[in-house]
């Protein structure tokens, strides 16, 4: 028996190969071993057969998929668990017509023969051998032909087990940059001043840190700035959404799981706190968590242990908290809806965040920011803010803060973009291109947005949406963004809208239900 087939398998192993390349140099040492023409090595994906490396046909085979019902020969390979062979004369047709790297179009009488690949006892895929002179294949030993079939299964189990482990690795390595990006804090008032000046103080410990703060004021932003100013800033920041997930699935997010733990855990799975050992896990919207889960975080927050979800094994980590939430958490631990030992567990050094209007001129820093950003993205020369709309956005109280700015600039910047084009040397962005939504609590601002009779005015951009949509559509569309710019304000108190629109509560609810506008101040998708 000729072993040096083997050797250079086992060899391969321990190369660092891509996995297109390991399978080529697997079915050539088959070659090697077994003479023959042709070889095909298929992984079975539903009902096809998907070659992932041939040697013999045309390239173009690899972009075949062979459905099993169409090619009788494969369904009879993969109906066997021994090796079948075809008869030279065999009158059902060859999945390989036409792709024989021999200027053939259609293989007559040859040999060939194929075999199911198994992996754990599941089937794989098939391994298919042709040769193109009949009876090449009628002097081959059956016991050392099945010891080659066995070697090709145990290098594509090796092989996709280190796959699997290289695949880990990396997921684990794209899950911690995930969050790892620029946290350079934009601002130069007293109030980020004095932010930057907290986070450097706190950034060195190892204390847990909770940011407080409105919804879209940059935490997550504060978060990565202590985390990269920190001892821990080679090691892993891994952040979890707590108010993303469903409540079923959380334990298994923070903590891991195992197989079989509960329907659907097919494989081991590591949660974010072992991927966040040595480093930092950032837990957004803390608040959101259920009480059942606060308590498991305390125990690992208190002894650094956690149990993965259907395991009775303790694991020990080093993990650093940083929580974040826009919710009073003191409030909620009255309520009784958070527990007061995981309130003083996690707010060992609190940290609020101010809202985007106590940051005075800040905004206009930030909206060159993110319009540098934004020409970049939409293939532009240069975005500019003319003086009135500067004047405008120093004017407004922003309800959602930066992230608010951000989009609003994004929309102007469309829109801009769409009046002057492309290719204009500088694109000017004025009230206008601010958008009729930013006109709320802003009569100036409404007053020029309204719609004239002045040949080719800017505001025709909006009295064209009027036209398209119809009067009352439109009027229901401003209505909706009015109300929720002011639920925004008033944080979801009705009583405080009513008032603000000066309105009767109980009209204000009937207006909200026609409109389809939750407590929240969601929009209704159109």
């Amino acid at each position: 028996m000729n072993i040096s087939p083997f050797i250079d398998i086992v060899e391969d192993l321990n190369r660092d190969l891509a996995k297109s390349e390991r399978y080529l140099r697997l079915i050539q040492a088959i070659q090697r071993a077994i003479p023959c023409d042709a070889v095909a090595l298929l992984k079975l994906k539903d009902d096809y057969l998907m070659p992932v490396a041939v040697v013999g046909l045309k390239q173009e085979a690899l972009a075949r998929q062979f459905s099993i019902h169409h090619h009788p020969r494969l369904q009879q390979i993969l109906a066997s668990p021994h090796i079948t062979r075809f008869d030279a004369d065999s009158s059902l047709a060859d999945p390989y017509d036409g792709l024989v790297d021999d200027g053939s179009e259609q293989l007559h009488v040859h040999d060939c023969m194929g075999c199911t690949i198994y992996v754990d006892g599941k089937v794989w895929g098939v391994l298919t051998l042709d040769a193109m002179q009949a009876g090449s294949f009628d002097a081959l030993n059956p016991t050392e032909t099945r010891a080659y079939i066995a070697g090709v299964a145990a290098a594509i189990k090796t092989s996709e087990h280190i796959e699997a482990l290289e695949a880990k690795i990396e997921q684990s390595h794209q899950v911690a940059q995930a969050t790892l990006g620029p946290s350079t804090i934009i601002g130069k008032s007293a109030a980020i001043n004095a932010l930057q000046a907290e986070i450097d103080t706190v950034a060195n410990s190892d204390l847990s840190v909770l940011i407080t703060g409105e919804t879209g004021v940059g935490k997550e932003l504060v978060a990565k700035s202590i985390h990269q100013q920190s001892r821990r800033n080679l090691q892993p920041l891994v952040q979890i959404n707590c108010a993303a997930l469903p409540e079923s699935i959380v334990e298994s997010e923070l903590f891991g799981h195992v197989k079989g733990a509960f329907s659907g855990a097919v494989s081991d799975r590591r949660g974010r706190f072992e991927l966040a050992d040595g480093g930092t896990l950032f837990l957004d919207e803390v608040g959101e968590l259920p009480l059942a889960v606060q308590a498991k975080l305390l125990r690992a927050l208190q002894n650094g242990e956690i149990q993965r979800v259907g395991s009775d094994t303790v694991i020990v980590v080093d993990v650093r908290i940083i929580a974040a939430t826009n919710r009073h958490l003191q409030q909620e631990v009255k309520e009784g809806r958070f527990r007061t030992d995981l309130y003083h567990r996690l707010s060992v050094y609190p940290l609020p965040v101010p809202p985007l209007r106590e940051r005075g001129k800040d905004v206009i820093l930030l909206a060159g920011y993110f319009l540098e950003k934004s020409q970049h993205q939409l293939g532009v020369a240069k975005l500019r803010l003319q003086q009135t709309a500067i004047e405008q956005l120093m004017q407004y109280d922003w309800p959602g803060n930066v992230r608010e700015l951000e989009h609003l600039l994004s929309r102007a910047a469309l829109r801009a973009i769409s009046e002057q084009g492309r290719l204009a040397s500088i694109i000017s962005i004025s009230c206008v291109h601010l958008g009729i939504e930013f006109a709320v609590n802003q009569p100036e601002v409404a007053a020029e947005l309204a719609p004239t009779t002045q040949v080719d005015s800017p505001a025709e951009i909006e009295l064209a949406q009027v036209c398209r949509y119809g009067l009352r559509d439109s009027t229901d569309q401003y209505q909706r963004q009015v109300i929720c710019a002011v639920l925004a304000k008033e944080r979801g108190n009705l009583a405080a809208v009513a008032r603000t629109l000066k309105l009767d509560r109980s009209n204000l609810i009937r207006t909200m239900r026609r409109l389809d506008i939750d407590p929240n101040g969601s929009l209704p998708v159109r």
